[in-house]
């Protein structure tokens, strides 16, 4: 990532373990696309009132060159569930916005040997 990560917690208290959760997953999001520009994470709980639990909201806003992933996930009563199920999201966007490029040289990769092989 070429700017920092940003981690924002609105109306949960601040956790080092939930922070720390955040930013092994957020290294990891680099595997799955080399240019991330920037991430942006924000973790909170909506001041709804709901009868049971908590609900989690979990938003990830990652820019890569030539477009932003957004992704936005809610869970009920777990955060660190909420935040898998949103950093996956993140990780297939971001191998989704990848691909084309891959695929892009990979199919002229076997004409070039089928060509080289048809002049020999």
């Amino acid at each position: 990532m070429q700017i920092p990560l940003q981690i924002t917690l609105r109306n949960i208290a601040k956790s080092a373990s939930v922070e720390a959760a955040i930013r092994r997953r957020a290294a990891k999001l680099d595997r799955y696309h080399r240019r991330i520009v920037s991430c942006r994470v924000v973790v909170e709980i909506p001041s709804r009132h709901k009868q049971q639990g908590k609900e989690f909201v979990v938003r990830l806003d990652i820019k890569v060159p030539g477009s932003e992933i957004v992704v936005s996930h809610d869970h009920n009563v777990d955060l660190y569930a909420a935040l898998h199920e949103a950093f996956d999201a993140a990780q297939r966007r971001l191998e989704a916005n990848a691909r084309p490029i891959v695929r892009r040289y990979t199919d002229n990769r076997p004409k070039r040997l089928d060509l080289a092989a048809a002049e020999t």
